[in-house]
């Protein structure tokens, strides 16, 4: 019997809290976008451009954390209050290794811990 890797990724566009499910079993993990850390004499330089430039490097870093982490699993569900989630779905659609997971996206509010179980469970009954 194939055991069917489930992974449920509740985000926004600083932290994604992982709820991996693997027959029965719930395993809980967090990633966060880290920020790059600057000197006090690049900060004095920065301009606007330079910021947006980081931040779509930091973005980009942490979209790509969570595509490798997608590529162990099954079926994956992407939710959360943001945008964040359909911003990584688009991505996940340019790329065909994402073409045999199963991934769908559904809109959910701030959530704890036992929430966001309890909403992947749920979800893949």
């Amino acid at each position: 019997m194939k055991i069917t890797k489930q992974l449920g990724i509740w985000m926004d566009h600083s932290t994604a809290h992982l709820v991996k499910l693997t027959n029965g079993s719930v395993e809980t993990n967090t990633i966060e976008s880290q920020p790059d850390v600057q000197t006090d004499q690049q900060i004095v330089f920065k301009d606007e451009s330079h910021s947006l430039n980081k931040e779509k490097r930091q973005l980009s870093s942490y979209y790509k954390e969570l595509g490798d982490l997608i590529l162990e699993n099954d079926e994956v569900v992407l939710f959360g209050p943001t945008e964040a989630k359909s911003e990584l779905m688009n991505l996940l659609k340019e790329n065909h290794l994402f073409d045999q997971i199963k991934i769908e996206v559904e809109p959910a509010d701030k959530m704890n811990e036992i929430q966001r179980n309890t909403f992947v469970k749920e979800h893949f009954k």
